[in-house]
């Protein structure tokens, strides 16, 4: 009797159906990798998350090789990982793209469609490519964060229109909070400026306006995640 007869203890496939899944799991899963780090916008970007990115499509692929085509196995596998919780939250909705896109290579090569895995791993790499080098969909106009602190006897509803209408396109006050214990109010607008050249001028005018409290300009916050 041949003990290392792999084949016989697996049955339904062979060493080289497992060899030939890790690899070629590793080998796309990686290229999304690095297609995930050159595209990454923001600064949230961990080097773990990609390791994960490359895990998930080897693991993916190794379990629909244990489930194959065995309904028993599929529905003892969704009982044995629904005990498993995730705490972190994801910070990105692209990332969450991207782990769909390493599960479907990795269940594809699992279910040894080699051809699709390799061609949807090479199109969807190139559109994401493609996507970001262009730089679509982005708006013409980015809005941005302004925080003013104002003093509680100024008129704060009328006080930057003059301002507003000089250098900005668009703005739209989005709360009104009490700080430094009921001394102060603090503003909250989303603006979209005119020109970005004009931003260090625009901001000593409001300085000028509001007693030279505190005023902050959060810039990108839609594209950087905070």
């Amino acid at each position: 009797m041949d003990i290392f007869n792999f084949s016989d203890l697996t049955g339904v496939f062979s060493v080289t159906d497992v060899v030939l899944s890790l690899v070629l799991s590793f080998v796309l899963c990686s290229a999304i990798g690095w297609v995930y780090q050159a595209t990454h916008r923001g600064a949230s970007f961990t080097q773990s998350f990609v390791q994960t990115l490359v895990l998930n499509g080897m693991v993916v692929a190794v379990i629909m090789l244990i489930v194959g085509s065995n309904i028993a196995r599929a529905f003892a596998l969704v009982g044995a990982l629904s005990i498993i919780r995730f705490r972190n939250a994801v910070k990105e909705t692209r990332d969450v793209g991207f782990i769909f896109f390493t599960m479907a290579i990795g269940m594809a090569i699992g279910t040894k469609f080699y051809l699709l895995a390799v061609i949807a791993a090479v199109v969807i790499s190139l559109i994401i490519l493609i996507m970001t080098r262009f730089n679509w969909y982005a708006r013409k106009v980015v809005s941005q964060i302004l925080k003013v602190q104002v003093s509680n006897d100024l008129p704060f509803d009328t006080l930057f229109d003059a301002l507003f209408l000089k250098y900005t396109s668009s703005s739209e006050l989005i709360s009104v909070d009490s700080v430094h214990g009921g001394l102060l109010t603090e503003l909250t607008y989303s603006i979209g400026l005119k020109k970005q050249s004009k931003v260090q001028e625009f901001l000593n005018e409001i300085k000028q306006v509001n007693g030279n409290h505190r005023v902050t300009l959060i810039a990108g916050y839609n594209s950087t995640d905070l």
